[in-house]
């Protein structure tokens, strides 16, 4: 067999993840690879640490990003903050919060779980209820973007009920970073974990993680080990930390970070208010064209995100017929539902470069056009215009 290079497709990405790359970030990942002990890579990811605090809103110390995908600052911080016998109350209101469920499980500690409707945000009454029945619980943990519905959480208020109770917080910010605000020490977050593939729209395969310094002094009050050895945060500080000089724990994916902090650049020259904003304006376009199509939202507007639209598929409309000539015919990906929405919402994705006019206008006029060819229940030659109509 003759085995040649490998020339992807060139994608629109309006899925749940990843978003489009800017060519900006795919020319810093072809760079000359350094090492990464090199003393221009230590100065890179001090750069990076000081731009993941101002796109977090931190001032933490204890600012990195892990050599792996959310999935790994997902459990970065379990493993860390959570021992063995501890109780910990976990949010589910989406696939995400399960995860969280499993970390907790998996550690040895016990899942307490406060389950919502797929669709609907945390309900911060219940979370109340749950920490006073439990009050041994030791951390509280929630999904702030639940990208398998769309729902965007109160993280502030969700944050406040747990610190009433004494407990530390974990939040999944994969899909928010960027997207919505996000104000880790206004809010008093102790610990969060985001992606690069999202509306940071970098290469997949990093994972920005900050803790507050509540979180810290929990690790180093820890009795048992932390079962991760390459996740055990006391040793990857030894890399990411200290005054230049940097202890050797893992080579990090070096080209990899370069896009990253070319990407953060981006959000910073921006500036994040202005890319919260875009945000906003593309999820209201993207809205008013699906309207005008009789397409509905799953989520009520106050809980809404914007990056992340869930649908509703019209009725007698097959998902994966339709998701399949977007992606073939017109090279457009658009995501489907999962669990109990699987064969019932498409997930539209407007993060990062993703976010843009071109590509509300393309998936409308595409999506459009394949719903007419299968004779689905839409109004016809509308949804563009409606979308235009409240773009500047």
């Amino acid at each position: 067999m003759a085995y040649q290079a490998f020339q992807p497709p060139i994608r629109t990405l309006m899925g749940p993840g990843p978003s489009d790359v800017h060519p900006r970030v795919l020319a810093a990942m072809s760079k000359p690879t350094v090492g990464h002990l090199d003393p221009s890579f230590v100065t890179l990811m001090d750069d990076i640490k000081s731009l993941l605090q101002a796109i977090f809103q931190t001032r933490n110390g204890l600012t990195i990003a892990v050599s792996a995908p959310g999935s790994a600052g997902m459990e970065m911080c379990f493993v860390n903050l959570v021992q063995p016998g501890d109780t910990v109350v976990v949010c589910r209101n989406g696939v995400f919060g399960g995860r969280m469920a499993e970390n907790v499980t998996r550690i040895g500690a016990k899942a307490v779980v406060v389950d919502d409707a797929w669709g609907s945000a945390v309900d911060i009454d219940k979370l109340g209820q749950t920490l006073k029945n439990h009050p041994e619980t030791t951390t509280v943990a929630f999904v702030h973007a639940e990208t398998s519905t769309g729902v965007r959480s109160d993280a502030e208020a969700i944050t406040a009920v747990a610190h009433k109770y004494g407990c530390l917080v974990i939040m999944d910010a994969v899909t928010s970073l960027a997207g919505i605000p996000l104000m880790v020490d206004q809010w008093e977050v102790d610990a969060v974990y985001s992606g690069s593939q999202k509306c940071l729209s970098c290469a997949p395969g990093l994972s920005p993680v900050t803790l507050n310094e509540n979180a810290v002094r929990r690790i180093q009050e820890r009795k048992h080990p932390v079962q991760s050895w390459f996740l055990d945060l006391n040793l990857v500080m030894g890399y990411w930390g200290g005054e230049q000089k940097r202890s050797y724990h893992h080579t990090a994916p070096v080209n990899a970070l370069y896009g990253l902090h070319e990407a953060l650049l981006m959000v910073v020259q921006e500036g994040l208010e202005n890319a919260w904003l875009r945000h906003q304006r593309m999820h209201a376009a993207l809205r008013e064209g699906l309207a005008a199509m009789n397409i509905e939202f799953v989520v009520d507007p106050d809980h809404r995100l914007p990056q992340l639209n869930a649908v509703r598929i019209p009725e007698g409309v097959d998902d994966a017929q339709v998701r399949s000539r977007l992606l073939q015919d017109y090279q457009l990906e658009i995501g489907a539902g999962l669990g109990g929405f699987a064969g019932k919402v498409w997930r539209i994705g407007l993060m990062g470069q993703s976010a843009c006019t071109r590509n509300v206008v393309y998936c409308l006029s595409t999506l459009e056009k394949v719903l007419t060819d299968l004779k689905a229940p839409i109004s016809q030659g509308v949804a563009v215009p409606a979308a235009l109509s409240v773009l500047p």
